[in-house]
C-alpha cells in the first residue's frame, strides 16, 4: 500500500518513453505507479544542493547486503549518506545492476537496425540537461519494477517482469533530492513486456 501523506502537491503522468524530473524536498514522499503493468522505470537521484554528490549502487548494495531494493531500502549517495528511502512497495523488488539501456548497448544486443531507437541514456541526457548534467554525471542507475534474477552461480538476465497494473513504489526524501526519471523507451527485451506504458508520479508533503 502506498505510504499516505497529508497533502498531495504534484500528480503527474509521464508518458510511456520519456523521462521526467524534479527536485523532492527532504521529509517529501515519491511515489511511482506502474499503470499498465511490467513496466521499467530507469532513476538516477542527486543531492540538490550538490549534483557531485549522486546515487551509489555500491555503496547502497554494501550498506543493505543485499542486491535488490524493497521497503527499508536506503539509497545512499557516493559519500554513503541516505538521499532516499524506500518506505513503501507493492512490487517487493526492484533491480539495482541492470543499468539503464543506450542506442550502443540496443546496437549491441539487438542488431544495427535498432540503431534508431532512443533509450534510457539518451532520456537522462536530455533531462539532466536541464540541471546542468551531463554524460560524465550519469552513474548506476535504479531500475523501479524491473525484473534482473541472479542465479545462484552469478548469472542474471532481464525477464519478465514481476510488478501488475496499479502497484506502486514509495521513497522518502532523507535530504533535498534531484530525482531523474526514464520511463524506459526498451522494445527489444520483456523488461517492458515489449509494450512500453505510462506510469503515474505523485509527491505528498509530510
Amino acid at each position: 500500500m502506498t505510504a499516505v501523506s497529508e497533502a498531495l502537491i504534484l500528480d503527474d503522468v509521464v508518458p510511456d518513453r520519456a523521462p521526467w524530473s524534479g527536485v523532492v524536498p527532504a521529509g517529501h514522499v515519491l511515489s511511482i505507479v506502474d499503470l499498465g503493468g511490467n513496466q521499467a522505470v530507469d532513476c538516477l537521484l542527486y543531492a540538490a544542493h550538490d549534483t557531485a554528490e549522486r546515487y551509489s549502487a555500491p555503496d547502497t548494495i554494501v550498506a543493505q547486503g543485499n542486491v535488490f531494493l524493497t521497503t527499508g531500502s536506503v539509497l545512499r549517495s557516493c559519500e554513503g549518506r541516505p538521499l532516499m528511502t524506500i518506505v513503501a512497495d507493492d512490487c517487493g523488488r526492484h533491480d539495482t545492476i541492470g543499468g539503464a539501456c543506450s542506442k550502443e548497448s540496443n546496437t549491441l544486443r539487438y542488431g544495427h537496425h535498432t540503431k534508431h531507437q532512443h533509450a534510457c541514456v539518451e532520456n537522462f541526457l536530455a533531462e539532466g540537461a536541464r540541471w546542468g548534467l551531463g554524460k560524465r554525471d550519469l552513474v548506476s542507475n535504479i531500475n523501479w519494477f524491473m525484473n534482473v534474477p541472479v542465479e545462484a552461480d552469478g548469472t542474471l538476465g532481464i525477464v519478465d517482469g514481476i510488478s501488475a497494473p496499479g502497484l506502486t513504489v514509495s521513497v522518502r526524501a532523507e535530504i533535498d533530492t534531484l530525482v531523474l526519471i526514464s520511463n524506459c523507451p526498451q522494445v527489444n527485451n520483456p523488461c517492458n513486456g515489449f509494450d512500453p506504458t505510462p506510469v503515474r508520479i505523485t509527491l505528498t508533503a509530510p
